[in-house]
């Protein structure tokens, strides 16, 4: 990062988007830790960070009665270990932008961390709207973009807020700027057989990624939730998994487009199911074709770890 912090307030974009229990406690913190290097940079530089993240879909889990559920989605939750994490007290503003994240902010002397509100508690932030934007931008002197795993997102703290600073006021941080590197060693002068692995929920998420691997890898091994649109597209019971109703045709048309091009697009053979998402939840395997109505898949199974496994040890070079 090639900016001068000293005595200067930093509006960083990190992806806290990490697992909470039903305590809401943090099951995996792989994603704070990852951000960790940029934030003391700054901290040792002279400066103070402002960290900006998003947690879950809040507008899109409302309750019963459509209001936002803040207790499950409120970055306070991240505060105690955060703070442990860097050795320094986190403090927390309430608000995303505001007359309260104003003033923490205003406030913030070099050497102090403030984590804001979750993003997503705002409509404005998925539609990349430029005013809530502006107002993110107003509360720091420089901005960072660390958050590499929603780099694929055009929202207000992401994309439409760096426009508000000029180009000596704004950088990636290093996990983005290694994670760059890294692909573009991998997609310039791979060693191959490359395999990428892809996950995630939604199809829809990734075509343009699955159509670039398809057209570029030896082999694609496709795991998570998206994985049961294609099972049901190529005319497999899934039960109750999640499935992309309108992207069976994209499924079919992904398939046949690896068929053409002879590479190897990998389903999970089995999967392990349940019949609701709950720690109380009956758990067992079955093919992942065969899931029975009032069942869920909700990973890949035994078989289907040994022939990921297999794949992946006779790979030169992986994608994740």
């Amino acid at each position: 990062m090639n900016l001068d912090f000293k005595n200067k307030k930093a509006l960083v974009r990190v992806d806290f988007n990490v697992p909470l229990n039903d305590k809401f406690e943090i099951t995996d913190d792989t994603r704070m830790r990852a951000a960790l290097p940029t934030i003391r940079h700054i901290l040792k530089s002279g400066g103070a960070v402002i960290l900006m993240s998003h947690l879950g879909r809040p507008l899109k889990k409302l309750r019963p009665d459509g209001s936002v559920d803040v207790e499950k989605f409120t970055l306070r939750h991240l505060v105690p270990h955060l703070s442990e994490l860097l050795g320094v007290p986190v403090k927390f503003s309430p608000e995303t932008v505001g007359p309260t994240a104003s003033k923490l902010a205003a406030e913030l002397k070099p050497g102090e961390v403030l984590l804001l509100e979750n993003t997503r508690f705002q409509p404005e932030e998925s539609k990349g709207d430029p005013d809530f934007a502006r107002q993110l931008a107003a509360l720091a002197d420089v901005y960072v973009n660390d958050a590499f795993g929603t780099a694929h997102r055009a929202h207000a703290s992401t994309t439409t807020v760096a426009r508000f600073f000029e180009k000596g006021q704004k950088a990636f941080g290093f996990l983005m700027k290694n994670e760059i590197e890294n692909a573009n060693r991998v997609l310039h002068n791979p060693d191959r057989p490359l395999t990428a692995i892809v996950g995630g929920a939604k199809v829809s998420d990734k075509i343009l990624l699955l159509e670039r691997l398809i057209n570029f890898a030896d082999r694609v091994l496709i795991g998570g939730g998206m994985a049961y649109t294609f099972v049901r597209a190529q005319g497999g019971k899934t039960g109750n998994s999640l499935v992309e109703e309108d992207r069976l045709d994209l499924a079919k048309q992904l398939i046949e487009q690896a068929k053409q091009r002879g590479v190897t697009l990998q389903l999970p053979k089995d999967s392990v199911i349940a019949d609701q998402f709950s720690n109380d939840a009956q758990i067992k395997t079955t093919p992942s074709d065969q899931i029975p109505d009032g069942w869920m898949g909700l990973d890949i199974g035994p078989e289907a770890i040994a022939d990921f496994s297999d794949i992946i040890r006779s790979s030169k070079t992986l994608l994740w």
